[in-house]
């Protein structure tokens, strides 16, 4: 992965880095206002070793394993300049809030990185189930509205049908990318079950089945939904999705949430302790509860 853009990229990023720390560590530490004592100095300096070792690995190597490594040293970092802010005697303490800041940035383009560079991929399961207070037939009907379920599904962006049993997803991924795929339905039984698989040439291989049971009580139908899919990066990448907020389980856990939301009362909601919603996404034209006011009441009466 030498001739890799990014990579190199990041390469001569560590060595412009690492240089001055190691160099300089005095003046460095200055720079960036975290003090100028023996021990700020020692560990700048290790800081800069470390970024070099990273140099050479990116722009000798060119494997990811080192891409990982800049992002377990930009962690390490943060949790350096973090313990500095919090014991700052205030001299210089913009230029501290900008060094966290820059890492901040400097850590997405090295996730960024390394997962779309690693190859390994590790097949993951998910289950999850919701009751729904309505019958069978109600609920697949609504789910088989395949267009529909960007309403619900949070990094679904669009579904289109593109024959009688195909479909075309686009999709947003962890740190903001975007994914695109085909799909055909395997199974589809009216009340009973939908399932489904992604046809060849899928960047992410993905299957699965949703299954609509009766409550106990008569209570409405229980959904069950099964998905099958490899997630890029391996266990190392979930771990990375999970640390800034993209836990596949959680996220399959509160679609089925708003559905059942969609299903009930005909839209998705949310409370007044959360009246912005999601705003970094824009997700969902939720509503906060509300009255009705009087053009409303007007209509409701009839008037």
């Amino acid at each position: 992965m030498t001739d890799d853009n990014l990579m190199r990229a990041l390469g001569w990023a560590s060595v412009g880095l690492g240089v001055p720390p190691v160099l300089a560590p005095g003046e460095f530490v200055r720079a960036i206002g975290t003090g100028d004592g023996s021990r700020q100095r020692v560990t700048i300096a290790l800081v800069g070793v470390r970024e070099l070792a990273a140099a050479a690995g990116l722009l000798v190597q060119g494997s990811p394993v080192w891409l990982w490594a800049r992002v377990g040293g930009d962690l390490m970092d943060l949790g350096l300049l973090a313990r500095a802010l919090k014991n700052h005697d205030g001299r210089g303490l913009g230029r501290t809030v900008a060094a966290f800041a820059g890492v901040v940035g400097i850590t997405g383009v090295d996730v960024y990185g390394a997962v779309t560079r690693t190859r390994q991929k590790t097949p993951m399961d998910l289950t999850a189930a919701v009751t729904v207070a309505r019958s069978q037939r109600e609920v697949y009907d609504l789910w088989r509205r395949l267009e529909n379920l960007p309403q619900f599904m949070a990094h679904v962006d669009e579904v289109r049908t593109t024959g009688q049993s195909r479909t075309h997803w686009r999709a947003s991924a962890p740190f903001g990318r975007t994914v695109e795929w085909d799909a055909e339905i395997t199974d589809d039984r009216p009340g009973e079950r939908i399932a489904w698989r992604s046809v060849d040439g899928a960047p992410i291989e993905n299957e699965g089945d949703v299954r609509f049971v009766p409550a106990p009580g008569a209570r409405g139908t229980e959904i069950h939904v099964t998905l099958h899919y490899s997630m890029p990066a391996g266990k190392l990448g979930e771990a990375v999705a999970r640390y800034f907020g993209e836990d596949p389980h959680q996220q399959l856990d509160d679609d089925l949430r708003r559905f059942k939301q969609l299903a009930e009362i005909g839209e998705v909601v949310r409370s007044e302790g959360a009246p912005g919603g999601k705003r970094a996404r824009r997700e969902f034209p939720q509503h906060p509860a509300r009255p009705l006011g009087r053009e409303e009441l007007a209509e409701e009466a009839g008037v």
